[in-house]
C-alpha cells in the first residue's frame, strides 16, 4: 500500500489507494518478487476495490499549478487594492470624525499667508530696485556736479590770473600802440615769456604787425644775444593781444634781460619794452 500511495502522488496529487499498474501490466521482474503474495493479497485487493466504488471512497482533489511570477502580481494585486481600500476607509472616518475641517482650514490660511507674503516681496523687490535706480542717477548727477565744479575752479583759478594780470597793466596812460605787463620766466626747457599788447584810444583801426624778442646774457664768461627763432613773428589786434611763448637757448646761459619790439606792416618799430632780469 505504501507503494501504491507513492505513485498516486506522483501521478499529480491524486489521493487514494492500491497498486497504480492491474495484476496483469505489471512488470516480469514485480511479478515474479510479487508472485509468491498474489493469493493472499487477492481478497484485500477486492476490499479496497469495494471501497473505491462505494459511497465511503476517498476524495480525488485535481490542483492546477501557477507559475510564481503570476502568483506574485496576483498577490501584489490584492495587496494594492487592501491598501487603497484602507487608506479610502481611513479617509472617510477623518471626513466622519471632523478631524479634516480644521487641517483644510489651516490649510488654507498657509496658502493666503503665503500668497500675502508673496505679494510684499514682490513690492519689496519693485520698491529695492526703484531705490537702487535713483541711487544710481544721484550717483551719476554727483559725479557731473563734481565735474563741473572741477571745471569752474579751474576757470577761477584762470580768471585771477587773467585779473592780476591786467591790474598790473593799469592804468594805462597815453595813446597808441604799448606793450604792458612784460613778464619772463628762464626753465630748463627755455625762457616763458608773456605780455599785453594794448593799442590806447578812440575808433582805432586793427593793428597788422609782427613782434620779436631779443634776448641779452651771457654764455661761458662771454656776451651772449638771441632773438626769436625763425624771425619776428606775427600779431593782430584791434584793441589788445595777449602774447606768450617759449623761447628755447643752449643750457648753461645766463639770460640778464629781454627786450620786446613791435613792428608795423612796413618794418618801423612802433613801440618797445626792456625787461631785466
Amino acid at each position: 500500500m505504501a507503494r501504491g500511495g507513492a505513485s498516486s502522488s506522483a501521478s499529480g496529487n491524486v489521493s487514494g489507494h492500491g497498486s497504480f499498474y492491474p495484476d496483469e501490466t505489471v512488470p516480469d521482474g514485480r511479478a515474479r518478487g510479487l508472485g509468491f503474495a498474489h493469493g493472499r493479497k487477492s481478497p484485500m485487493r477486492w476490499k479496497l476495490l469495494r471501497r473505491r466504488l462505494s459511497i465511503s471512497a476517498p476524495r480525488v482533489m485535481i490542483r492546477s499549478h501557477l507559475p510564481w511570477p503570476l502568483r506574485w502580481a496576483a498577490a501584489a494585486v490584492v495587496l494594492g487594492f487592501s491598501a487603497a481600500i484602507a487608506l479610502w476607509a481611513f479617509e472617510f472616518g477623518r471626513e466622519i470624525a471632523g478631524l479634516d475641517i480644521g487641517a483644510k482650514k489651516e490649510l488654507a490660511s498657509l496658502r493666503d499667508e503665503i500668497n500675502r507674503l508673496t505679494r510684499e516681496n514682490e513690492a519689496a523687490k519693485s520698491l529695492s530696485n526703484t531705490a537702487e535706480s535713483l541711487l544710481r542717477t544721484e550717483r551719476a548727477a554727483q559725479e557731473r556736479l563734481a565735474q563741473q565744479v572741477r571745471q569752474l575752479e579751474a576757470e577761477r583759478q584762470r580768471l585771477l590770473q587773467d585779473l592780476g594780470f591786467f591790474e598790473r597793466l593799469l592804468p594805462a596812460e597815453g595813446e597808441g600802440l604799448q606793450v604792458r605787463g612784460l613778464m619772463a620766466e628762464p626753465g630748463d626747457d627755455g625762457l616763458r615769456f608773456q605780455m599785453l599788447v594794448m593799442q590806447l584810444g578812440r575808433n582805432v583801426a586793427e593793428f597788422q604787425g609782427r613782434y620779436d624778442l631779443l634776448l641779452t646774457g651771457q654764455l661761458e664768461g662771454r656776451p651772449w644775444t638771441l632773438a626769436l627763432p625763425g624771425g619776428a613773428r606775427p600779431i593782430t589786434l584791434k584793441q589788445y593781444a595777449r602774447v606768450e611763448g617759449l623761447v628755447e637757448h643752449p643750457p648753461g646761459v645766463v639770460i640778464k634781460s629781454v627786450q620786446v619790439r613791435v613792428f608795423d606792416a612796413k618794418g618801423a618799430v612802433r613801440t618797445t619794452q626792456t625787461l631785466k632780469l
